[in-house]
């Protein structure tokens, strides 16, 4: 009984040694196999990294304002009975705009005037005359009192005609004839377009990179192609407590009247010499928490079994500077003319085999402008 026990436990075991031994050939045979082989090569872009001109500069978002703008209204309350402008026209300093129905001052200020000119007649008729000097003294005391009634009056009468306080352009007229306007009723808007203001507002780390009379650029949403120039015309002397931002004016040309009060604005403040940088596309670069790092495309040669020449995917660190659009400087690990994989990385490791195709590459816009397709 125990020597059957044992010859079956010893075929038991040829027969399982031999499926585990079939298996363990066959999977190094597939492996030898796949060794041989190869990864396949994956497809990416590439570009040349290339130096480029950097202009240093500190960037605001600000809102445009008129060196003089003012909502237009009248002190006083009356019926609107002549308007002399019209929407929309250029007027220049002191021009009558609009008038309120004033016949009743303008009578009371004749009737005052005539009191005046009587008591002045009457204050030289007493000097001639060589009356007390108390009926002097009374004379000269009406006569003052009369001419301050006038000047009174006459200021009455002035506010109720509107006059353009400085040279401008006017906007929509908001009244109209026979309106019943009370007072600080708005009447129409009042601005100075050329020059025009723009405010913005940069962290105080950055104050000591900006001075009177530094130039700036200026771009304006509605005018995509184009832009700006103007300098820095005030600092405001202190910082904001809230935000630790310090507000900052430039003054820009505005002949065409393009740029309006209210208008949202980026700024440009050149801080510095330009400097050149070796520049990719931000694409090309992997940024990590342990460090940002690019591929680089090295060529190897055929080897003595007549493989092809390959290109092979090379990871490698880089330490980034600033960026501008699509674009990032490169101040550390690679050189001038490397060959850098700009699209794509996520298939490579170190090592891979590459094929470039260019035909689709990332944007490299220093300036991009989202475009609605």
């Amino acid at each position: 009984m125990t020597k059957r026990m044992v010859i079956m436990l010893i075929a038991v075991a040829i027969v399982f040694g031999g499926i585990f031994g079939f298996q363990a050939f066959k999977a190094s045979m597939i492996k030898k196999f796949m060794t041989a082989m190869g990864s396949p090569p994956q497809t990416v872009s590439a570009a040349k990294a290339s130096y480029s001109e950097w202009q240093p500069k500190l960037e605001a978002v600000g809102s445009l304002r008129a060196v003089l703008g003012a909502d237009l209204s009248l002190e006083v309350a009356g019926v609107v009975d002549t308007i002399t402008f019209n929407s929309g026209d250029d007027i220049e300093q002191g021009k009558l705009l609009l008038k309120l129905r004033a016949g009743d001052d303008v009578a009371k200020l004749e009737s005052l005037r005539a009191v005046a000119e009587l008591n002045e007649i009457t204050y030289e008729r007493d000097q001639k005359q060589f009356k007390m000097q108390a009926t002097l003294d009374t004379d000269a005391a009406n006569l003052k009192n009369a001419k301050a009634q006038v000047v009174q009056q006459q200021a009455i009468l002035d506010k109720k005609f509107l006059r353009a306080p400085f040279d401008g352009h006017l906007g929509i007229r908001a009244v109209d004839l026979g309106q019943y306007l009370s007072a600080g009723t708005p009447i129409v808007t009042l601005q100075a377009l050329d020059p025009i203001f723009v405010d913005f507002f940069v962290p105080q780390q950055s104050v000591d990179q900006v001075r009177l009379g530094q130039s700036v650029i200026v771009k304006v949403g509605v005018f995509k192609d184009q832009t700006f120039a103007g300098e820095i015309s005030a600092i405001n002397p202190k910082v904001d407590a809230g935000s630790r931002n310090v507000q900052i004016r430039a003054t820009l040309k505005n002949p065409d009247h393009k740029l309006l009060p209210g208008m949202y604005a980026t700024v440009d403040i050149a801080t510095g010499a330009p400097q050149s940088y070796i520049t990719l596309r931000q694409t090309a670069i992997s940024f990590n928490p342990y460090g940002d790092t690019v591929y680089v495309v090295d060529s190897k040669a055929a080897d003595a079994n007549g493989k092809p020449p390959q290109l092979i995917a090379r990871q490698t660190f880089v330490t980034t500077g600033p960026t501008r659009g699509d674009q990032v400087a490169v101040l550390k690990g690679i050189d001038e003319g490397d060959l850098i994989v700009t699209a794509g990385q996520i298939k490579l490791h170190n090592g891979s085999t590459i094929l470039i195709d260019n035909s689709i590459t990332p944007t490299a816009d220093a300036a991009p402008v989202p475009i609605d397709r």
